[in-house]
């Protein structure tokens, strides 16, 4: 009988206790209570939203298409044309198309995406490089703008030799000019992709000539790509067919070059599918990385990312980035 007493007194104090806490009368306020986001936070998953105690957090991924490990595919898209591709839309936040969003591959001259939003973010517009001859060591074949040990220009033509015409000379200039040096720029590199989600990849060059610690995923591209087009200056550097860009060359003579797209929709070579606007990209070649494209495109005023990463040629290419833009308007 005691043990029973003994009983009924604890439970009585158990539902005391757990009254006075959550129960009758005012509710218990918890100073500085844990959140679930605080924590997320700390970790740079989530951005402060506000000030105080009371302040909200916004998710990391709250503006962005997120991606799982399941393929997305359209009767419409020859899904052998490439090993990887996505279709994002940026308005509904989803992604309309995917295949192999995630899986490691050498993203070749989509590379200078990176390049230039950092050096844009980094650098001064303004400022003068000379070329040096280091600079110009570049493999037999390499794509480049036609700069010449001692020619003297700036960052801003510099950004137009590495877009449109998909320079290596310039970004190693750029590198140099921003950082120092290649390897310090690829440091630097790394470090905006990692801010921007893009942690499957990485950077040790400005160009994106081969080199096995060199790579990406569609899904990372279209994070990094994402970022940049929001960069007016980035995007009107994209957006360009040819720029005429101004030099001094080793002699003091003030020379001019004309550089002109890779980007086949925007040189007119490919016809961009009706009622869809192709705003520009980059271009990206090489024997590994097979044919690569990143575009940044708009139905009206919707936005859209597609993406193809090795093509096993340039006609492939375009045939499946023509029918990622038409999967736009075949899911509008």
């Amino acid at each position: 009988m005691k043990c029973i007493n003994k009983l009924l007194s604890c439970s009585a104090c158990l539902i005391l206790s757990f009254s006075l806490i959550c129960g009758c009368g005012e509710p218990v306020k918890v100073d500085k209570a844990y959140h679930i986001t605080e924590s997320a936070r700390l970790y740079g998953l989530t951005a402060a939203g506000g000030s105080g105690e009371q302040a909200e957090y916004d998710f990391f991924a709250k503006e962005l298409c997120v991606a799982g490990n399941e393929n997305i595919l359209s009767e419409n898209v020859t899904d052998s044309l490439s090993q990887a591709a996505g279709l994002f839309d940026l308005k509904a936040k989803n992604m309309k198309f995917g295949k192999n969003v995630h899986e490691r591959l050498y993203p070749a001259s989509t590379t200078k995406i990176l390049t230039a939003y950092v050096a844009i973010k980094h650098g001064d517009l303004k400022a003068s490089a000379t070329v040096t001859e280091a600079e110009l060591q570049l493999e037999a074949g390499s794509s480049v703008c036609g700069l010449a040990v001692g020619d003297t220009t700036t960052l801003e033509h510099l950004l137009y030799g590495l877009i449109l015409c998909s320079g290596n000379d310039a970004a190693n200039v750029i590198a140099d000019l921003v950082s120092g040096s290649s390897e310090e720029f690829a440091k630097l590199m790394n470090e905006e992709a990692k801010a921007m989600g893009a942690t499957s990849s990485n950077f040790v060059n400005p160009h994106g000539l081969q080199n096995e610690a060199h790579y990406t995923t569609v899904y990372d591209m279209y994070l990094i790509f994402n970022t940049a087009i929001q960069n007016e200056e980035f995007e009107k550097i994209i957006s360009t067919r040819s720029h005429t860009a101004e030099l001094t060359n080793s002699a003091g003579e003030a020379v001019t070059k004309e550089w002109i797209t890779t980007n086949k929709y925007l040189t007119g070579e490919k016809d961009q599918p009706e009622g869809i606007q192709v705003i520009g990209g980059k271009t990206g070649t090489t024997s590994d990385a097979g044919s690569c494209l990143v575009l940044y495109s708009k139905k009206g005023e919707d936005p859209y990312i597609s993406i193809v990463f090795k093509a096993e040629h340039a006609d492939g290419l375009y045939e499946e980035m023509t029918q990622l833009l038409k999967e736009i308007s075949n899911n509008s």
